[in-house]
């Protein structure tokens, strides 16, 4: 469904539509769009998930500020992570992939962590994972930098 508006906006040029593609779904916007104005036009509410309890994020911002808003853009060898939807300008052919969940934007398995919560509060990896300390690098390290995060880095040398 689209929520695109039929005129308006002064930097948009409804004459040259753009492919692109979100999360591997082809989508089209226009020449003038940002890559969050394009989403947002096609119906794409949500975005991501948030740093720690993986909990939606939409896009509530226009600028540089908005915090919800990051993706992959590229593949392979082209790839770059987190960058500002809302700050891209896009083109014909644009890859974008959402960040920070698993297995799908909509069903991530990583709010489990909210339901934790309560046992989770600023700054509990700092003080909790101190005993035993050789746990820390084989066992504590491994699993926060895993369900921590946002965009991963690429896998391949830049092209």
């Amino acid at each position: 469904m689209s929520r695109r508006l039929s005129e308006g906006g002064r930097l948009i040029d409804r004459s040259r539509p753009l492919g692109f593609s979100f999360n591997g779904k082809e989508l089209r916007g226009y020449s003038g769009d940002t890559l969050a104005s394009a989403l947002l036009g096609r119906g794409q509410v949500l975005v991501g998930r948030s740093f720690k309890y993986h909990r939606p994020r939409g896009i509530v911002a226009c600028g540089p500020e908005e915090p919800n808003a990051l993706v992959g853009l590229g593949r392979d060898g082209s790839f770059e992570p987190n960058v500002r939807a809302t700050t891209t300008e896009l083109y014909e052919g644009l890859e974008a992939r959402s960040q920070n969940h698993w297995p799908s934007l909509e069903h991530d398995f990583g709010v489990v962590s909210s339901l934790l919560s309560r046992f989770l509060p600023s700054g509990f990896y700092y003080k909790t994972f101190l005993w035993p300390r050789a746990f820390w690098k084989h066992v504590y390290e491994p699993a926060i930098r895993l369900s921590a995060g946002l965009g991963k880095p690429p896998k391949r040398r830049d092209a």
